[in-house]
C-alpha cells in the first residue's frame, strides 16, 4: 500500500485533480442553472414547481451509465459528457431543496416585505433567500457529494478523475490501486460533506431554524 504511493503519488495526486476539477466546473454550472431554474418555476407557482421536479426526478431515476452511453454519440467521450451527465443530475437534487427553502418561509415575512414596496425579486432575494440558506446548503451538500461519487463512474467515458484507478485495478485484478482509489474517493466525499455540513449548522443557528428539514437529509 505504501510502497504503492511512494512509486505513484504522482498519478494519485492527477487523478485526485482531475476529479476536483470535475467537481468544481459540474457545480459552479448545475448552481447557476439551479437558479435560474428555481426563479422561473417560483415565479410560474406551485403547478409549474411540481411539474419542474416531476422531470427533474424522472432524469435523476435514469441509470448514470445509461445516460452516459446515450450521451455519447452526441458529445463524444471525455470531460464535457461528464459534466453535463453530472450537471442533469444535480437539478433535480438543487432545484428541489432551493424550492422546498423558498415556499417554507412564513407568508406573514413575505407580506411584510410586499407590504414595504419589494418586488417579486427583491422578496427573493432579501427576504426568501436568507431565510432558506440551511436548506440550500443542504441541497449543495447533496450534490457536492452526489457529484464526486457519480463522477467515479465517468471514468468509463475516459473523463478521467479518481474512477480511473478504480477500474484500472478492476480491470487488472488489483487489490491496491481499488483501495487507493476508493480511500481517494471517501476523503473527498466525507470531507466536502463534513465542510458543508458545519456550515449547514452555522446558517441554521444564523437563521434560528434549529429543524432538520425532511428534505436535507
Amino acid at each position: 500500500m505504501i510502497e504503492y504511493v511512494a512509486r505513484y503519488h504522482g498519478r494519485l495526486f492527477a487523478a485526485f485533480g482531475q476529479h476536483l476539477l470535475i467537481l468544481l466546473v459540474t457545480m459552479t454550472v448545475s448552481l447557476v442553472l439551479a437558479v435560474l431554474l428555481t426563479l422561473f418555476l417560483h415565479r410560474k407557482g406551485r403547478k409549474a414547481e411540481r411539474a419542474g421536479l416531476r422531470i427533474a426526478g424522472a432524469v435523476y431515476a435514469v441509470p448514470s451509465l445509461a445516460l452516459f452511453a446515450l450521451l455519447i454519440p452526441v458529445l463524444g467521450l471525455g470531460m464535457r459528457t461528464a459534466v453535463f451527465v453530472l450537471v442533469l443530475y444535480n437539478q433535480f437534487l438543487l432545484v428541489r431543496n432551493f424550492l422546498a427553502g423558498f415556499n417554507a418561509v412564513p407568508a406573514p415575512l413575505v407580506e411584510a416585505g410586499n407590504g414595504m414596496g419589494m418586488t417579486w425579486m427583491q422578496v427573493v432575494v432579501m427576504v426568501k433567500v436568507p431565510l432558506s440558506l440551511p436548506v440550500i446548503i443542504a441541497g449543495i451538500r447533496l450534490a457536492v457529494v452526489s457529484t464526486i461519487g457519480i463522477g467515479t463512474i465517468a471514468a468509463v467515458i475516459n473523463a478521467g478523475g479518481i474512477g480511473s484507478i478504480l477500474f484500472d485495478g478492476l480491470r487488472t485484478n488489483n487489490a491496491v490501486k481499488i483501495v487507493w482509489g476508493a480511500i481517494l474517493c471517501a476523503v473527498l466525499a466525507l470531507g466536502a460533506n463534513a465542510a458543508l455540513l458545519r456550515l449547514e449548522t452555522f446558517a441554521r443557528k444564523t437563521t434560528g431554524n434549529h429543524e432538520s428539514s425532511d428534505v436535507s437529509t
